[in-house]
């Protein structure tokens, strides 16, 4: 079962993608020499986004819920998955790098942000000085 999940060009992913490339943006995929291996990368701006999933991720939100089999395999696999997700934006951050982590339950769920906030929060943000942003769903905790 667990080969057919995609750790790369996900839906999510690629709705990021679309979106910032129909802003004029253009970046790199995936970039294997960073920490982490960010998603997105727009090295003209000197950011890195990640975009999670809420249960590979362990987010605290309507589409995360712990499993009711094998509970101490997945909560080591989350946590660890956590774990390095924070390492990651430690060592981009400390390597100049701003990170911007998008949530899958931002981009669909019962409460998602439409297309226009999306769009306005990722080029909001990409334009601004803030060094690590998240985009999380409307009520996430």
């Amino acid at each position: 079962m667990m080969a057919g999940i995609r750790g790369k060009n996900t839906k999510p992913e690629l709705q990021i993608r679309r979106t910032l490339h129909g802003a004029g943006f253009r970046f790199r995929l995936h970039v294997k020499d960073l920490p982490g291996k960010p998603d997105i990368v727009l090295p003209r701006y000197n950011v890195a986004i990640f975009v999670h999933g809420c249960f590979w991720h362990g987010h605290n939100c309507s589409l995360f819920k712990w499993p009711a089999t094998r509970k101490e395999f997945w909560r080591k696999k989350i946590n660890r998955n956590q774990a390095n997700d924070q390492r990651a934006i430690r060592r981009l951050s400390a390597a100049g790098w701003r990170v911007l982590t998008v949530w899958e339950c931002a981009l669909r769920g019962p409460n998602c942000l439409d297309e226009r906030k999306l769009l306005t929060a990722l080029v909001g943000w990409i334009g601004g000085k803030t060094r690590h942003r998240i985009i999380r769903s409307r009520r996430s905790a």
